[in-house]
Protein backbone atom coordinates (compact mmCIF):
# COMPACT_ATOMS: atom_id res chain seq x y z
CA UNK A 1 0.00 0.00 0.00
CA UNK A 2 2.94 2.76 1.03
CA UNK A 3 4.18 1.19 -2.64
CA UNK A 4 0.96 3.00 -4.11
CA UNK A 5 0.98 5.89 -2.44
CA UNK A 6 4.76 7.19 -3.11
CA UNK A 7 3.69 6.48 -6.72
CA UNK A 8 0.99 8.58 -7.08
CA UNK A 9 2.96 11.65 -5.01
CA UNK A 10 5.58 11.43 -7.43
CA UNK A 11 3.38 11.33 -9.98
CA UNK A 12 1.31 13.74 -9.26
CA UNK A 13 4.35 15.95 -8.37
CA UNK A 14 5.84 15.04 -11.92
CA UNK A 15 2.68 16.26 -13.92
CA UNK A 16 2.14 19.40 -11.95
CA UNK A 17 6.17 20.33 -12.40
CA UNK A 18 5.97 19.32 -16.58
CA UNK A 19 2.33 21.78 -16.86
CA UNK A 20 3.67 24.30 -14.34
CA UNK A 21 6.68 24.84 -15.98
CA UNK A 22 4.99 26.28 -19.28
CA UNK A 23 3.62 28.84 -16.90
CA UNK A 24 6.57 29.94 -14.91
CA UNK A 25 8.70 29.86 -18.49
CA UNK A 26 6.27 31.73 -20.30
CA UNK A 27 7.86 35.02 -20.27
CA UNK A 28 10.77 34.15 -21.13
CA UNK A 29 10.33 31.73 -24.15
CA UNK A 30 9.82 33.41 -27.98
CA UNK A 31 7.69 31.03 -30.08
CA UNK A 32 8.44 31.43 -33.85
CA UNK A 33 5.87 33.70 -35.64
CA UNK A 34 4.72 30.34 -37.72
CA UNK A 35 4.02 28.55 -34.32
CA UNK A 36 2.53 31.29 -32.43
CA UNK A 37 -0.03 31.79 -35.56
CA UNK A 38 -0.40 27.93 -35.43
CA UNK A 39 -1.66 28.03 -32.09
CA UNK A 40 -4.00 30.35 -32.53
CA UNK A 41 -6.39 27.47 -33.75
CA UNK A 42 -5.94 24.78 -31.29
CA UNK A 43 -8.92 26.63 -28.86
CA UNK A 44 -11.55 26.80 -32.49
CA UNK A 45 -10.12 23.27 -33.05
CA UNK A 46 -10.77 21.35 -29.84
CA UNK A 47 -14.05 22.95 -29.08
CA UNK A 48 -14.97 21.84 -32.48
CA UNK A 49 -14.12 18.17 -31.71
CA UNK A 50 -16.35 18.33 -28.59
CA UNK A 51 -19.33 20.06 -30.22
CA UNK A 52 -19.24 18.41 -33.91
CA UNK A 53 -20.41 14.99 -32.32
CA UNK A 54 -23.22 16.82 -30.30
CA UNK A 55 -24.63 18.42 -33.44
CA UNK A 56 -24.25 15.42 -36.24
CA UNK A 57 -24.33 12.18 -34.57
CA UNK A 58 -28.06 10.60 -32.82
CA UNK A 59 -27.05 7.33 -31.43
CA UNK A 60 -24.02 7.20 -32.68
CA UNK A 61 -25.05 7.63 -36.57
CA UNK A 62 -25.10 10.71 -38.57
CA UNK A 63 -28.64 12.02 -38.16
CA UNK A 64 -30.60 13.64 -41.12
CA UNK A 65 -30.33 17.22 -40.61
CA UNK A 66 -34.60 17.59 -41.75
CA UNK A 67 -35.84 16.32 -38.44
CA UNK A 68 -32.62 17.11 -36.01
CA UNK A 69 -32.89 20.07 -33.98
CA UNK A 70 -29.76 20.38 -32.76
CA UNK A 71 -28.40 20.61 -36.14
CA UNK A 72 -30.34 23.84 -36.91
CA UNK A 73 -29.49 25.09 -33.03
CA UNK A 74 -25.87 25.05 -34.30
CA UNK A 75 -26.64 26.63 -37.92
CA UNK A 76 -28.50 29.75 -35.91
CA UNK A 77 -25.82 29.79 -33.40
CA UNK A 78 -22.80 29.95 -36.07
CA UNK A 79 -25.33 32.58 -38.04
CA UNK A 80 -25.20 34.73 -35.37
CA UNK A 81 -21.55 34.09 -33.94
CA UNK A 82 -20.31 35.49 -37.35
CA UNK A 83 -22.98 38.35 -37.53
CA UNK A 84 -22.75 39.36 -34.48
CA UNK A 85 -19.12 38.30 -32.90
CA UNK A 86 -21.26 38.10 -29.39
CA UNK A 87 -20.36 34.92 -27.69
CA UNK A 88 -23.60 35.67 -25.29
CA UNK A 89 -25.33 36.20 -28.47
CA UNK A 90 -24.56 33.48 -29.88
CA UNK A 91 -24.92 31.24 -26.65
CA UNK A 92 -28.63 32.59 -26.23
CA UNK A 93 -29.61 32.01 -29.82
CA UNK A 94 -28.22 28.54 -29.47
CA UNK A 95 -30.22 27.39 -26.17
CA UNK A 96 -33.63 29.36 -27.83
CA UNK A 97 -33.66 27.48 -30.74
Amino acid sequence: MTTLWIAIIVVGVLTFTMRFSFIALADRLRLPTLMGRALRFIPIAALSAIILPELVLRDGAVASPLGNARMLAGALAIAVAFATRNILLTIASGMVT
